[in-house]
């Protein structure tokens, strides 16, 4: 063991060194970072310090000195990939560096002692975050996130590609002091004052990962206290330190009874049993070397020992009693202890990466370098060991691979190409840039140039298309998908010049003179936030979708797109001018009344502070009397339970029939037409009212009166009908209307009150009564649901029972916890467009019957819920309602029901908190050994299982937006057999053909021949299967590993071909 100290290797003051906080090595070993209190970030060779006693040494050592903070600076940290370099200190800002190429562009400072610079570092970012201090830093294994963490509290996510602030986690109660990451990048710990170690789970964001999309990632996993319960609180860090192969955790600052010790914190059950017991004062930081070590043949371990691993790891520990201790993994003793290496408390340790040196600061001020001969902690084995090590935990790391060929390198540019460009475009959002190319150093945001979202357009030539920006959404897998069509960025092209347009508008507006009464000149007032083109947000916005008709609102809150159909708030009765201007206007006198009342009136009401209100009539003011507005009659209780066929007591299957009720009114709201006779105008604002007949009174001589059903418009009868029997459920379209009667039967009408049929007699009565379009669905008592196609007068498909789904779901419940609770029942039933049945029931699952598959199949369970990465993150819209903008009826087919599915199996389970063993069950396997794959395979299932039932329902934007997440997904596992069958069966056709696979000619297939995988039609639930297939190669033209099977199809499909800029709408990134 050498120890060497250089003299010059200090952060050096006028009269004493600076207390050197924090020091940290590059990943190539040839840079070392140190923080200190003068503010500075000193970047030395690692060369010239491990040569420091070689006279006929020349090469520079300190290679460049950073001064970009304002304060202290606490911590500094190498990202993994090389790229960044990062610090912390206490004027709350976490500085990014990178390293340009070529010199630095001058000489140090005028007037200082600085050695001149030799490396050019330049601060690419400064992110603000923190409201205090910050303490310390840590970068995700894949450089993916970076974590700051101060005095405030909290704990910072900031992305590793953008720099955007991702996530804020606020869990600890005091100071956070530390943080690590874990090396299979599943988990991070932070440790705080609050004498607790949290540990997070996470998935790793990707390039144009947002805020939003990270709002269910970084969950609590664990919450340990017990070892630091009576640790004490003078340390100034807490720093941890994760092993190499991802099986403990070291943290620091912990008690065994009296004794200060270091703690390993075991993974998968988090236990704390083992401390590391040695030091005389409390430990402030621990550090895994990030190499394993062989130990057999070391010259501080004793030999003979059999029980020795075959590779161990080592930690070295410092704290406030000024000793280094090494210690091995299954050695009860420490391996070596260096007393009195400095003269204050040891304040970092950084190993380099060869792992036979690490370096110490101390708050003395001195940097010591440490190093090991070649069998003094035993031989340093090779990387591979390292990654066999926390391969079992699903780590996932590849190599980069080779590139296939020019045609591949120039697949994997345009793939690259549109990521990028959202990155870009993203940062520009965030910032509110619109135009300009100059390079600003801002807060948190993008520095460099950023394309304008209007371009200088030159006499004589032509706009250049500017391709729209549609609105992201998120997602745990942090996966979006922009596709446009072209018609969308052909429409953006035509609104460039509106802007101006508007601008020209405002400033007229702004300039409109008036005159008054006496003839003096004023400048009309103008209502800024109702001018166009004025205070338009550059973030993107919600799309808003107009209410479809037939569905009624949900309970749980469903998130975007946006309902806004139906105003909350009227305006006054003066209208936008009242609002606006106000009603200064003379009062008007009523008949019969002296002039002066309604003055006189408003001045009595106005004495004691009240405020009156004024009507501006025609006449002038006047004050507002009571009117009585027209009112919905509430619906009386019921009259008395529905006659029940005795015979159904012994029925395989029975639900709760409702109650005859005396009044049902049924509210029918369409959009306006402007032709009488046309189904939708007809139906506009149209009401049913059904009076059933009073129950019989013995005594009374009165006859039984028939059911009365009257359609109305306002005020206004439409048609009238009467029906021999009471009616239980009432439902309607623009085409018909429908009731079902107590005592089984189904009656329907045509708008103008012709009835259509005669009345269909069903086995029991109806429980539930729901139309859609033409279709008409009725679930009756015994659990049989009917489908009936009212403009073909056919039936979708047979009779068939709801038994199968509701002996599924008994059975789950039967799994349960222990405790009292109600049996399965349907929550709710409605009907897609074209005609298939969606179900719902109380244990959370999603049902649709298949006509061609004559079952039911579920499409979504709470399994998913708890081990899919991709849970919620149909909620977006950017591929379900995309086309909306367009009001394409086909493109909005069944939009939205998977995520409607899937929010209330979230609220029925999750919420309801009849998911807990199932999410106990879950969070046990991610860390045992055997399951390192578990949560990828979960997701890509759950994503298989997201497209089958899109291709099921014919949901167009839902199919195009999970294949992309599914080919992303796929693509980044490496399933090459996967990618090959998918990029297979997207080709259709002729690709069946040449494997061999003859289609039989006898094979009739049955319904839309597009809404099926397997088929030779060339669409595919609505779209082009060349341009899916495009777009499957673009997500997966990055893989190089991919490349030898996506090249032949990016040379078939004339990707490779077109040599102008790939368009970023046509990229899934």
């Amino acid at each position: 063991m050498r120890i060497i100290k250089p003299s010059w290797l200090v952060h050096g003051g006028e009269r004493k060194d600076f207390e050197v906080y924090s020091c940290h090595i590059s990943p190539d070993g040839a840079r070392l970072a140190t923080a200190a209190g003068d503010g500075h970030v000193r970047i030395w060779s690692v060369e010239a310090i491990l040569n420091a006693g070689d006279p006929q040494y020349t090469k520079p050592k300190q290679l460049a000195s950073l001064s970009h903070h304002s304060g202290t600076i606490h911590t500094v940290r190498f990202a993994s990939n090389n790229r960044y370099l990062a610090s912390g200190a206490d004027d709350k800002i976490v500085c990014v560096y990178t390293l340009e190429p070529g010199p630095p562009p001058g000489a140090s400072s005028f007037g200082t002692n600085e050695t001149a610079p030799t490396e050019h570092w330049r601060v690419y970012r400064r992110l603000i975050g923190h409201d205090n201090d910050i303490q310390d830093l840590a970068w995700a294994p894949d450089s993916s996130i970076l974590v700051s963490v101060g005095l405030d509290s909290k704990v910072v996510i900031w992305s590793g590609h953008t720099f955007e602030k991702l996530k804020t986690l606020s869990h600890h109660q005091s100071h956070v002091k530390g943080v690590t990451f874990d090396p299979a990048n599943k988990y991070l710990a932070t440790a705080a004052d609050d004498r607790t170690l949290k540990i997070f789970r996470f998935t790793p964001p990707t390039a144009t990962s947002t805020a939003h999309d990270q709002a269910h990632n970084f969950v609590l996993e664990a919450n340990t206290q017990a070892p630091f319960a009576s640790s004490p609180l003078t340390t100034y860090f807490r720093r941890l330190s994760w092993s190499p192969e991802g099986s403990c955790i070291a943290a620091p600052n912990a008690v065994n009874g009296p004794l200060s010790t270091a703690v390993i914190v075991y993974r998968g059950n988090w236990s704390t049993d083992v401390h590391l017991i040695g030091h005389e004062g409390p430990i402030e930081v621990c550090a895994f070397s990030p190499r394993l070590y062989d130990l057999s043949k070391s010259d501080l371990v004793p030999q003979g020992n059999d029980r020795l691993p075959p590779v161990m790891s080592i930690c070295a520990c410092g704290g406030q009693d000024k000793a280094l201790s090494l210690w091995a993994t299954g050695q009860p003793r420490p391996i070596l202890v260096a007393f009195d290496l400095t003269w204050k408390s040891i304040a970092d340790i950084a190993w380099h990466p060869d792992g036979r040196t690490l370096f110490v600061t101390s708050l003395d001020g001195s940097i010591s370098a440490v190093t090991f001969g070649h069998h003094e902690i035993g031989r340093v084995v090779e990387l591979e060991e390292n990654e066999k090590s926390i391969a079992k935990y699903g780590t996932g790391r590849r190599g980069a691979g080779l590139v296939d060929g020019t045609t591949a390198l120039l697949l994997e540019e345009r793939s690259k190409a549109g990521e990028m460009t959202r990155v870009e475009g993203r940062m520009g959002e965030l910032m509110g840039q619109e135009t300009g190319d100059d390079s600003v150093e801002v807060p948190n945001g993008h520095a460099a140039a950023v394309t304008s979202s209007t371009e200088m357009v030159r006499p004589g030539h032509d706009p250049a298309p500017v391709p729209s920006e549609p609105v992201k959404e998120s997602a745990p897998t942090n996966v979006t998908v922009s596709i446009a069509e072209k018609s969308v960025a052909e429409k953006s092209v035509a609104e460039v010049p509106a802007k101006g347009n508007n601008n020209t508008q405002v400033e007229k507006l702004k300039q409109r003179i008036s005159y008054t009464k006496d003839g003096k000149k004023r400048l009309a007032p103008l209502l800024v936030s109702a001018s166009p083109g004025i205070s338009q947000p550059t973030l993107p916005k919600p799309q808003v979708m107009a209410s479809a008709p037939g569905h009624s609102a949900s309970n749980e809150p469903s998130g975007p797109p946006l309902d806004l159909s139906a105003p909350y708030d009227k305006l006054p009765q003066g209208g936008i001018a009242s609002l606006l201007i106000g009603n200064k206007r003379k009062y008007a006198v009523p008949e019969g009344r002296e002039e002066g009342y309604a003055e006189k009136r408003i001045n009595n009401a106005s004495r004691d502070g009240a405020i009156p209100i004024l009507i501006n009539g025609a006449e002038g003011l006047a004050p507002a009397t009571m009117t009585t507005e027209p009112t919905v009659e509430a619906t009386p209780e019921f009259l008395r339970p529905a006659v029940v066929d005795p015979s159904l007591t012994t029925s395989q299957l029975r639900l709760a029939v409702p109650k005859l009720r005396s009044l049902i009114v049924y509210l029918l709201e369409t959009a306006d037409g402007s032709s009488l006779f046309t189904p939708a105008a007809f139906a506009s604002d149209l009401t049913m009212e059904v009076r059933n007949p009073a129950p019989y009174v013995p005594g009374r001589h009165l006859e039984r009166n028939p059911a009365r059903l009257t359609v109305s418009r306002g005020s206004q009868v439409l048609w009238q009908d009467f029906l021999a029997r009471g009616v239980l459920l009432v439902t309607a379209t623009p085409h018909f209307w429908a009731v079902a009667c107590e005592e089984g039967s189904v009656y329907v009408w045509t708008p103008a009150g012709r009835r259509l049929l005669n009345a269909m007699v069903i086995e029991s009565q109806a429980v539930i009564f729901e139309s859609r379009g033409w279709y008409l669905l009725c679930i009756t008592a015994v659990g049989m649901c009917h489908v009936w196609n009212l403009e073909t007068l056919s039936a979708k498909h047979p009779p068939v029972s709801t038994a199968p789904i509701l002996n599924m779901a008994s059975l789950t419940l039967r799994n349960a916890p222990p405790h009292l609770q109600s049996g399965p029942s349907v929550t709710s039933a409605r009907l897609t467009s074209l005609g298939q049945i969606v179900v719902t029931l109380s244990n959370g699952d999603g049902y649709t019957y298949s006509p061609t598959l004559l079952s039911w199949q579920r499409l979504s369970e709470a399994w998913w819920a708890v081990g899919s990465q991709y849970w919620n993150t149909g909620d977006s819209f950017l591929g379900a309602l995309e086309s909306n903008k367009d009001n394409d009826p086909e493109a909005n087919r069944s939009a939205g029901i998977v995520s409607h599915l899937e929010r209330h199996t979230t609220k029925e389970v999750l919420v309801k908190q009849r998911g807990g063993q199932l999410q106990k069950m879950v969070r046990t396997l991610f860390s045992r050994e055997g399951y390192a794959g578990f949560e990828s395979s979960v997701s890509i299932a759950h994503l298989e299982d997201r497209m089958a039932a899109a291709l099921q329902l014919g949901a167009r934007g839902d199919f195009r937006m999970n294949l992309f997440l599914y080919a992303k997904r796929i693509g980044a596992e490496g399933m090459l057999g996967k990618v090959e069958e998918l990029l297979k069966t997207l080709m259709g056709g002729d690709a069946k053909d040449d494997d061999g696979k003859d289609r039989d000619e006898n094979t009739q297939p049955s319904g839309d021949e597009s809404l099926r995988w397997e088929s030779h039609s060339e669409r595919l639930c609505g779209w082009d299967r060349r341009e899916l297939l495009k777009g499957v190669v673009l997500v997966l033209g990055k893989y190089r590993e991919l490349q030898r099977i996506t090249v032949p199809y990016a040379r078939l499909l004339g990707i490779t071909e077109d040599h102008e800029a790939p368009n970023p709408e046509a990229m899934v990134t």
